[in-house]
């Protein structure tokens, strides 16, 4: 990796669509850790997170939607009142969050977490 901060902002904030949503990912909490053997995995909609950071922290709610190349997400019951009226969602850093509870639905993501466990 360069040290030179033009180049680094640029392998971050241009990089492919295949390198961002590995930077989706969040925590596990400790239960989870401990089942699963892992310390962290990429969040997807569906997944029940808690925030651990900023003005809604301590907030537990269910993944809406998951914006890859902001690495943010929307939360269920997370939202904020605009100036003209009505609520719009509010975007959280996946790195904020910790997740507590996993959407198994993926066969795929399913068998990954299965053979993880060592």
């Amino acid at each position: 990796m360069s040290s030179k901060p033009s180049k680094v902002r640029r392998s971050l904030f241009n990089a492919p669509i295949h390198q961002r949503s590995g930077r989706v990912s969040a925590t596990l909490s400790e239960d989870l850790r401990t089942k699963h053997g892992l310390r962290s995995i990429r969040v997807v909609k569906g997944d029940s997170v808690k925030v651990l950071r900023g003005e809604y922290k301590g907030i537990e709610g269910k993944v809406i939607r998951v914006y890859t190349k902001a690495g943010r997400l929307s939360l269920e019951g997370v939202t904020r009142e605009k100036i003209a009226g009505g609520t719009v969602p509010v975007r959280i850093h996946a790195s904020k969050v910790a997740v507590t509870t996993l959407n198994l639905d993926d066969k795929l993501r399913k068998s990954r977490l299965e053979g993880s466990k060592k």
